[in-house]
């Protein structure tokens, strides 16, 4: 995200290329993956649409509600299919719709309850997930604040996180002996401030005070880091020469490891998001292949912090983010070209399981192609024939899942090809509309019949 909470991605760095010329990490532990899927020599000719509905039918699983509270009987088929994994993404195909934003916390709640899930992470940075994780173990505040705090200007600044963030908050207060915990995967700002900079030198002080003051030298300058897209504006060998800054900082940090307690390695790790973070904003704007490989460093990053801190605490995590950073493809290959989920896929095998959304139409919230002011509802019409979301909407129910994977063979082959698809990330471009292999793409999806914005936050 940017200093105003705006989601980072290639379509958000490529505007603000346009504005300016228009104005002059260690590898986690290899699992096993799961087997390829054995695809016919000659692919099968596609069914048509109602007998892939008539498909779709036998495997859907219908739900009662997107908001939580009630019973969570229908969510069992769903915990059946993520029973074995270690980290969930459950991704959103809008980042500003209500129905999105609260299955999300009925959804985790339901793992938490029942499967013994222990960590919420969300697509935002990683200090500012710190900042929320504080509060949930006790840290002053309450929940609107917090939220107004860390969210400030982004997507996620709404009530359903609001909701989200208190109900965590009194899950630890009822159950000390099971608290749930969150992180920010992300790089960036918000919140990349002056508190992540003083945990790393206040830790260093501590075990190697020798070594504080180049420390103190080498972060001169680089904090605080509020406003990513401000700093892209600098000079590139500037950018160059801050992103060499942070790497000898990180290198500084990390070299007293064997010194360090298990609190130090969280230092370490923090030291690492802040390189990461200024690593990214060497991105040359002028260059596609240089964004691109800047947004390829990101989704590696925020593979690398889940499965950091999987491994460190030992917990099963949600993961939320946009489907294009839990899923295994992009709306947009070029512009992201390995996923998040496609790193976690490869590393964690059958440990990890990517939820997708579609929606059928409805209103969600979205920037202009500027990224700059409010959030604003957006409506699309009913989904049109040709888009996978049609063909899904004909399916008996108004809400429903279904397990891509052992999803009969004729909806497999229908899902398993590229059609249009609904899709908005910080901004969105009503034509011409994406495409994806929805099939290919996830292990569960979840289509809704229709959605609409996210809670306005209210004031303090």
């Amino acid at each position: 995200m940017d200093g105003s909470g705006k989601p980072i991605g290639r379509r958000g760095l490529l505007t603000l290329a346009a504005g300016l010329a228009a104005t002059a990490v260690a590898a986690p532990r290899a699992a096993a993956t799961p087997p390829p899927r054995l695809v016919p020599a000659t692919p099968p000719a596609p069914a048509s649409p109602a007998g892939v509905v008539r498909a779709l039918e036998r495997a859907a699983h219908p739900l009662r509600a997107t908001d939580p509270g009630g019973s969570t009987a229908d969510l069992r088929a769903l915990g059946a299919m993520v029973a074995g994994a270690r980290v969930v993404g459950l991704g959103e195909a809008t980042h500003g719709s209500h129905e999105f934003f609260a299955m999300k916390h009925r959804v985790f709640q339901y793992l938490v309850e029942e499967h013994g899930f222990s960590t919420f992470a969300l697509e935002m940075s990683w200090s500012a997930g710190l900042r929320i994780d504080e509060y949930l173990r006790g840290g002053p505040g309450d929940p609107r604040r917090i939220a107004r705090e860390t969210l400030a200007g982004s997507p996620w600044e709404r009530e359903e996180f609001v909701r989200l963030i208190g109900w965590m908050r009194d899950h630890n207060s009822r159950r000390p002996d099971r608290p749930v915990r969150f992180m920010g995967d992300d790089l960036g700002a918000p919140a990349l401030g002056d508190h992540v900079f003083d945990r790393v030198l206040s830790s260093v002080g501590a075990v190697r005070p020798q070594s504080l003051p180049r420390l103190t030298e080498l972060y001169a300058g680089l904090r605080p880091l509020d406003d990513i897209f401000a700093h892209l504006r600098r000079p590139l060998p500037e950018r160059e020469e801050c992103a060499a800054r942070a790497q000898a900082a990180l290198d500084l940090v990390a070299g007293h490891q064997e010194a360090g307690s298990e609190a130090y390695a969280w230092t370490v790790r923090h030291a690492r998001n802040i390189a990461q973070t200024f690593a990214f904003a060497t991105v040359d704007l002028a260059d596609p292949a240089s964004v691109t490989a800047a947004e390829r460093l990101r989704d590696q990053a925020m593979a690398d912090n889940v499965l950091w801190w999987q491994r460190r605490t030992g917990h099963r995590m949600l993961l939320s983010a946009h489907n294009g950073h839990v899923g295994y493809l992009s709306t947009h290959p070029d512009l992201y070209p390995r996923t998040q989920g496609a790193v976690l896929r490869d590393r964690l095998g059958r440990d990890y399981a990517a939820i997708g959304f579609t929606f059928a139409g409805g209103t969600f919230l979205t920037k202009d192609t500027s990224l700059d002011g409010d959030w604003k509802p957006v409506t699309v019409p009913a989904a049109r024939p040709g888009m996978h979301e049609h063909t899904l909407d004909l399916v008996g129910h108004r809400d429903f899942y279904v397990d891509l994977r052992t999803a009969p063979a004729a909806a497999r082959a229908w899902l398993d090809r590229p059609r249009p698809v609904h899709d908005a990330g910080s901004t969105f471009t009503p034509e011409p509309l994406p495409t994806l292999a929805i099939g290919r793409a996830y292990d569960v999806l979840v289509h809704l019949n229709r959605v609409r914005a996210a809670d306005t936050l209210r004031a303090l």
